[in-house]
């Protein structure tokens, strides 16, 4: 276990983010489908990917899409220390929360495992500032104010980076990603819940091949 410091997180980070312009957010109830997903979509050109911790499998999930090659898997919704150990055990090489508490930045830091904190606000992205913290999830993308907010931070907060998350599609990802301080966006289209009840792996990788376009 080797700690790291928010600086070099967001070196790691910001290096992901140059791969493709969009992180899948998957949520996973069977294993069984994590392999042929994680496949699909890096053969559709969104090799970096964000696995939630909200079922029963995730954790089995990560350890299953981070043996693929060329894949860089993550864990998403983490919202206590136990979850970062638990998300770098599975072989998570990144982690994802919706916001930011000081036990969870600590454990993350100690544990060595890049996070993106979320935020929804200005404070709130100062907080983080102060800490070291250069590029941040922006989460609900949409119920927080959108492209429109996002504008408006790029003006007194010009230092920080931003992946928004929340309310983004195929319809308005392009908008997001033309931002100057959007460093790539995470989206949930390009694996819906029927295509991967249904083992459409065919279907999900045109999608990825669509997100990895727009940029």
């Amino acid at each position: 276990m080797a700690a790291m410091t928010p600086g070099a997180m967001g070196e790691v980070l910001t290096g992901l983010c140059a791969r493709a312009p969009v992180i899948p957010v998957l949520e996973i109830e069977d294993v069984a489908g994590a392999r042929p997903l994680g496949e699909a979509l890096v053969s559709g050109g969104l090799p970096v990917l964000e696995v939630t911790l909200r079922t029963a499998a995730a954790l089995d999930a990560i350890a299953a899409i981070a043996a693929l090659p060329g894949v860089t898997v993550g864990a998403g919704t983490l919202l206590a220390p136990d979850d970062v150990g638990a998300a770098k055990a599975a072989g998570a090489a990144f982690g994802v929360a919706p916001g930011a508490t000081d036990r969870l930045l600590d454990a993350a830091e100690t544990e060595g495992l890049p996070l993106l904190p979320g935020v929804a606000t200005a404070s709130e992205a100062m907080r983080l500032m102060e800490r070291g913290y250069r590029l941040l999830k922006f989460f609900p993308a949409g119920p927080a104010g959108g492209t429109a907010m996002l504008s408006a931070l790029a003006g007194p907060l010009p230092m920080l980076g931003f992946c928004p998350t929340g309310g983004i599609g195929p319809e308005n990802a392009g908008e997001y990603l033309d931002l100057a301080n959007v460093a790539c966006v995470g989206g949930s289209w390009v694996a819906p819940r029927a295509m991967m009840a249904a083992e459409d792996w065919a279907g999900i990788r045109r999608l990825a091949n669509a997100a990895a376009a727009l940029r």
